[in-house]
């Protein structure tokens, strides 16, 4: 147990965030997602466990890593959108924006399988144990000046 770290960040999920460089992405995935198979696919080499909703994850992982401002052409926060609604926010994705815009961010919605191929480009995948749909998020790792 650490001072002023989420408890639910296990000490393997502290590793990867520690071990993420600038321009490397994060995807917290709900409970349904296919994290085992995708995370195979990551420089991590397996999914991470994440001991509550994603809007928990987002904030713990958020409290220690900053969003990546510097690609302008790549969103640095998306999101998977609904299938049947794409243009609908999910109510996880809904939940997170406070998160997200109190850091100066959109969350950019990503269709159901381009989401997939991300998930499986990112350098690690923290899976929580969310229970609604669409509770799947990017972050871009952003870089830790040096006065941090």
């Amino acid at each position: 147990m650490l001072i002023g770290i989420d408890p639910r960040l296990s000490p393997e999920a502290l590793h990867a965030l520690a071990t993420m460089g600038h321009g490397d992405q994060i995807t917290i995935v709900d409970a349904n997602f296919p994290a085992h198979a995708a995370g195979r696919k990551t420089p991590w080499g397996r999914h991470v466990d994440f001991a509550g909703d994603s809007v928990a994850a987002l904030e713990a992982v958020l409290a220690l890593m900053p969003i990546d401002s510097f690609d302008q052409q790549r969103p640095p926060v998306r999101a998977m959108c609904q299938v049947d609604t794409p243009d609908t926010l999910a109510e996880p994705v809904a939940d997170a924006q406070p998160l997200i815009h109190a850091k100066g961010f959109e969350i950019a919605l990503t269709e159901r399988f381009a989401f997939y191929a991300a998930a499986a480009e990112s350098f690690v995948i923290l899976r929580t144990q969310e229970r609604r749909f669409y509770g799947n998020f990017i972050l871009r790792k952003g870089v830790i000046p040096p006065e941090a």
